[in-house]
């Protein structure tokens, strides 16, 4: 099965997410795609894996997502991504259009055969103002088009706000 939970910043999703692949039962790998740039985010990164099962395996990646996902995928098990925008703005930071085009298309492509369940997080950026500058526009642009494309080949999509799931798919 694979999932796509999205929503907004604090609106629950990586909590849903995380009892999601817990209930399961199975082995549990949480893939992170976070960097700490500086001591905030390093704080955010400690809180968010304080917060995990001890026994959960956590393999941080930032850029090659979809190679780490086939690497730690097996049929017993759940890996759990938190996040896909962030890890598209590591993408988008590293000013390569190549690498970011291939490793884009190397995660739509890995969905139809990647085995075990999957559940991927992701911040729902599109429903505010235009940002005022081109890279930020940019990502609002490439997180909408990257959801669009996740969610149709996922079995299930939920929005959650204010903790609350709604299942679109």
């Amino acid at each position: 099965m694979k999932e796509l939970i999205l929503g907004g910043a604090r609106s629950g999703k990586s909590r849903l997410a995380e009892q999601k692949a817990s209930d399961t039962g199975l082995d549990v790998v949480y893939i992170a795609t976070a960097q700490a740039f500086d001591s905030e985010m390093n704080e955010r990164i400690s809180r968010h894996q304080s917060d995990r099962p001890s026994h959960w395996q956590t393999v941080e990646e930032p850029v090659y997502l979809a190679q780490c996902i086939m690497d730690n995928a097996k049929d017993s098990r759940v890996i759990l991504v938190d996040c896909l925008t962030l890890w598209l703005s590591n993408l988008l930071c590293l000013d390569n259009e190549s690498v970011f085009e291939a490793e884009k298309q190397a995660l739509l492509n890995v969905l139809s055969s990647v085995p075990g369940q999957l559940i991927m997080v992701s911040n729902e950026v599109g429903q505010g103002i235009v940002p005022d500058n081109r890279l930020a526009r940019r990502f609002i642009d490439e997180a909408g088009w990257l959801h669009q494309a996740l969610a149709e080949q996922c079995e299930q999509v939920i929005f959650v706000t204010a903790g609350i799931a709604q299942r679109l798919k």
